[in-house]
């Protein structure tokens, strides 16, 4: 069983978001939250307060909140506000506001831990090696000149 959560047109670029959502992805709730309260960017109180909704969201479904682990921490790319900004001479550049989706899954702790049992137990087979007839060599010509 899965919780989710999502926060949509978050006014700060995909790029510097990710960056805390990679720190988060895979570790447990308590954690998480540990780590975004101490973390000083602009973005860490928002994503505490996501994350906080998903673990609610979570408890309304009876599961146990100890046990959660940030299953998926994604961030998309929103909308993209143009605006311009005069210039020399008369002209203008333009200016791309970013924003960005944000999308916190939550998984119970047995529930991960039986899906990396499951991958570790599932061992492919190596593919076979191909074997390509030897070439046969050619015996070397010597041109011989009549003198």
């Amino acid at each position: 069983m899965q919780a989710t959560a999502k926060l949509s047109n978050y006014r700060q670029s995909p790029r510097k978001a990710r960056l805390i959502a990679r720190l988060v992805a895979g570790k447990k709730i308590d954690l998480a939250l540990a780590e975004l309260t101490h973390l000083e960017k602009r973005s860490a109180p928002v994503f505490a307060k996501l994350l906080k909704s998903a673990e609610a969201n979570a408890k309304a479904l009876g599961m146990d909140a100890k046990d959660l682990v940030v299953k998926e921490f994604r961030v998309d790319k929103g909308l993209v506000m143009k605006r311009f900004r005069p210039r020399a001479f008369g002209r203008a550049s333009g200016i791309k506001k970013r924003s960005c989706h944000i999308l916190i899954v939550l998984e119970g702790a047995e529930i991960a831990q039986a899906v990396k049992a499951s991958k570790k137990t599932a061992t492919k087979e190596p593919a076979p090696k191909k074997t390509t007839a030897a070439a046969p060599k050619r015996a070397s010509a010597k041109k011989t000149t009549a003198k």
